[in-house]
């Protein structure tokens, strides 16, 4: 029997990178995306068009979906989808779906910086100084100090490194009356890692550790480092919150002590990087739901530059998803 795996959010970075590493695994892929120029969506054997998770027929249409083509697993590309289908769980699990998605409350977890701060603070975890923007004053921080959104946020959008005290006036300026949705965090001078976790039965089933560059807010160079201090730090964060499937990490070294800053519920931009590096986190949480494979791995020391790639699409087959809202066994080039 071949399993059918359904990824979400194929137009966004996240998506692509499950899809990636889906590939050549033997498993079917279903790629599902809102735009009709989600590039992803004519990356796969099948694909389809869904409402934007912000709308009342989200859920309904995916169960329909998932029903119709007898889908076992759902890996979410996007943030903004992960609420919506952790809170309708038990939806698809009663039509034979397993969502992998964490609970409500690590969701909100970790997409309230906040939050995170206020429950990690007293768990032994090293993390950055962090205030509700409006609780604080210039007075009170030294700077340089990063001011940004509270919830939500994505790629550094909205995100300010504020080195005095001009700069904290222009930023309080800039934000305005959306203040009490900003933190001020304390700014970690050093380098930047993406971590990678893959968490079943509530245990951490393994760690890969990556050091990074970023460009406008994306991963652009990583390179895997075994670092046990890192190792350790990253598994501590989710054995205490206890995620389910993927959950990414971010963090910055100063003098040797790793700083969490950042939690992803999810698989990450860089999933196919570590795919790349024999951290395969969308297979090793397939195989072991699907088969009862216990995930193994093998990391690899070494470099992942990206790049662009171009993928070709005929008119008519656009023409045939805009009418379908449907395409089977698309003729485009893998990503």
């Amino acid at each position: 029997m071949t399993h059918k795996i359904a990824v979400t959010g194929t137009g966004g970075g996240v998506g692509q990178s499950i899809l990636k590493s889906l590939y050549n695994t033997g498993y079917e892929i279903v790629a599902l995306d809102g735009e009709l120029l989600g590039t992803g969506l004519y990356a796969a054997p099948i694909s389809y068009i869904i409402p934007f998770a912000n709308r009342p027929e989200y859920i309904p249409t995916l169960l329909q979906i998932c029903e119709k083509e007898s889908i076992s697993l759902i890996f979410p590309g996007m943030d903004a989808e992960l609420a919506k289908l952790s809170q309708n769980r038990d939806a698809f699990k009663a039509i034979g779906t397993t969502v992998v998605v964490s609970s409500p409350n690590v969701i909100e977890l970790s997409d309230d910086k906040q939050h995170m701060y206020d429950h990690l603070k007293n768990s032994g975890i090293n993390l950055p100084f962090t205030s509700p923007l409006q609780n604080i004053t210039y007075k009170q921080v030294k700077f340089p100090i990063i001011i940004k959104q509270m919830i939500g946020g994505a790629r550094s959008k909205n995100v300010f490194l504020v080195k005095n005290k001009s700069e904290w006036d222009a930023t309080i300026s800039q934000i305005g009356d959306k203040a009490d949705n900003y933190i001020a965090q304390e700014y970690i001078e050093g380098e930047e890692y993406t971590c990678g976790t893959v968490n079943l039965n509530n245990e951490c089933k393994g760690v890969i550790v990556m050091r990074r560059t970023l460009r406008d807010g994306d991963t652009y160079k990583c390179f895997t480092e075994n670092n046990i201090v890192i190792e350790n730090a990253v598994r501590k964060v989710v054995e205490t919150i206890k995620p389910f499937g993927a959950c990414n990490i971010q963090l910055r070294m100063r003098e040797d002590i790793p700083y969490i800053f950042e939690i992803n519920a999810r698989c990450s931009g860089t999933t196919a990087a570590r795919s790349l590096c024999g951290f395969n986190e969308p297979k090793m949480i397939a195989d072991f739901l699907l088969k009862g494979v216990e995930p193994k791995f093998e990391i690899k020391e070494q470099t992942i530059l990206r790049y662009w790639k171009e993928l070709v699409v005929e008119n008519d087959i656009i023409q045939t998803l805009q009418r379908d809202h449907h395409l089977l066994k698309s003729n485009s080039t893998a990503l």
